[in-house]
């Protein structure tokens, strides 16, 4: 058996693996690239395998770094099913249209950046379109938490609650061959434990491969209550003192709920007040959905809010129309919305009219990758390019860790020793070098631990553990 790295190595974006036997060949997770002026080109290149030999896809959840090139694959002649939770089937629903609508929109603004500085009419074709990505939606087969399948002869898999986003998965596979069964893990993007809306990461007992992110593997998060203090500052003192606006670059899912429980939560302690939250992205709407996959604390504040007492004001723009009017208010507003590395969507524009402002502030609450604008403005950029033009960065620019969607490094370990034995092989990604090897470097001082973190397009081998560049 093969397992080779084909994104997501010593870089958070681009989740992509290729797991082959001489009798089977499938896919987990096929992201897309985010950040750096490289990351379209990248996305642009061919799979590094045939699309058309692949026999399944599993995906663990619908964040666009782990689903962004299925329409991509099924363009390029992928037939097979793609296996995702039922949230996780919802959400692509909307994510992977909306993602099409980007990168058409990008195509149309190069058209014309192109006839503007060159008078030639060249045009790049779209990574795909919005009839790739209907397409690509009816290869999604919805399959519920924690029972066995069995998506082709010799493979057994079972989906288990991830407590990132909802529908997110921990993904077990079972590979039988001739000279046994081998259990691989991935853990795809796990939550942090003990926040509020989403239940705890599922723990796992055994494996004998395991492929764990590490996100924020060299780091532990302020504590809940830390974080909470934080948001309150920020919140209160650009609204009422300053009388500015809260800018808040969200993942569509994930942290827009939690971001919105906090907000509610608070307001339902009377430690805020008087809170005008517009949540602007055609993603959310399915944040509400799936109460099942809820904690008990998130379902009860959803019948708090039910009741509709001393409740703060809540929108959700469904508009290109309502998203442009939300520019226009120079104070009192918290704007929720996608993207959340600030690469794409409505946010930039609520960036644009807000950066310049002193008196606004942008909080960002999950992770920048490099290259990314999000990553530029946590640098402390002066200034940033946006729209063709340069806009100065005065707002103020705020990080709270404590509500990002990952598990900081001791949860990652605490997950990790759930194990009743340690794996025969661990492979440490989806983190940025440093919290890679921070990661595997306290794994590997566990008892028994073999880790190993993979460079990009690594293969490794079983049972001969052979590492071999995936090109040869």
């Amino acid at each position: 058996m093969k397992l080779t790295f084909l994104g997501a190595a010593r870089e958070v974006t681009g989740s992509c693996f290729l797991v082959e036997t001489t009798q089977v060949r499938f896919l987990v997770d096929c992201g897309m690239v985010q950040g750096g002026r490289e990351a379209p080109a990248r996305n642009r290149m061919p799979f590094g395998f045939d699309p058309q030999s692949i026999d399944f896809v599993l995906l663990t959840h619908a964040h666009i770094d782990h689903s962004g090139l299925l329409p991509k694959l099924t363009r390029a002649g992928y037939k097979g099913p793609i296996l995702a939770t039922t949230a996780t089937a919802d959400l692509l629903q909307v994510m992977l249209p909306d993602s099409a609508h980007i990168q058409e929109s990008e195509a149309r603004r190069n058209r014309r950046r192109v006839q503007t500085t060159r008078g030639r009419n060249a045009e790049p074709e779209p990574l795909y379109t919005l009839q790739d990505a209907q397409e690509c939606l009816r290869h999604v087969w919805a399959v519920p938490y924690d029972e066995e399948l069995v998506p082709r002869a010799g493979v057994r898999c079972r989906f288990r609650d991830a407590g990132h986003i909802l529908g997110s998965a921990i993904i077990e596979v079972w590979v039988s061959e001739a000279s046994g069964t081998t259990k691989l893990v991935f853990s795809g993007d796990l939550g942090h434990p003990g926040r509020p809306i989403l239940r705890d990461p599922t723990p796992v007992q055994d494996a004998d491969i395991l492929v764990i992110e590490s996100t924020y593997g060299d780091r532990a998060h302020k504590s809940h209550d830390a974080s909470q203090e934080e948001l309150i500052d920020i919140v209160e003192r650009t609204l009422y003192r300053q009388r500015g606006n809260v800018i808040i670059p969200a993942f569509a899912v994930g942290r827009t709920q939690e971001i919105i429980y906090q907000l509610h939560h608070l307001t339902r302690e009377g430690r805020l007040r008087g809170l005008k939250i517009f949540v602007d992205s055609p993603m959310a709407t399915e944040a509400r959905r799936h109460m099942e996959l809820f904690d008990d604390a998130a379902r009860n504040l959803v019948a708090w809010h039910t009741r509709g007492r001393d409740l703060p004001y809540l929108y959700f723009t469904e508009s290109a129309e309502e998203s442009m009017a939300l520019n226009k208010v120079r104070t009192g507003a918290i704007i929720i919305s996608a993207s959340g590395m600030c690469d794409a969507g409505r946010i930039r524009h609520h960036l644009r009219h807000n950066l310049p402002r002193r008196e606004s502030s942008v909080l960002i609450a999950g992770f920048q990758a490099q290259g990314t604008l999000g990553r530029r403005l946590v640098d402390g950029a002066k200034r940033v390019r946006m729209f063709g033009q340069e806009v100065p960065v005065r707002a103020g620019i705020h990080t709270v860790g404590g509500l990002s969607a990952h598990a900081d490094q001791p949860a990652l370990l605490a997950w990790a020793g759930g194990f009743q034995r340690p794996p025969r092989q661990t492979c440490v990604v989806h983190g940025e070098a440093v919290a890679s090897d921070a990661l595997a470097e306290k794994l590997g001082a566990m008892p028994g631990w073999n880790v190993t973190v993979p460079e990009p397009g690594m293969t490794l081998q079983w049972p001969r553990h052979v590492k071999e560049p995936h090109d040869d």
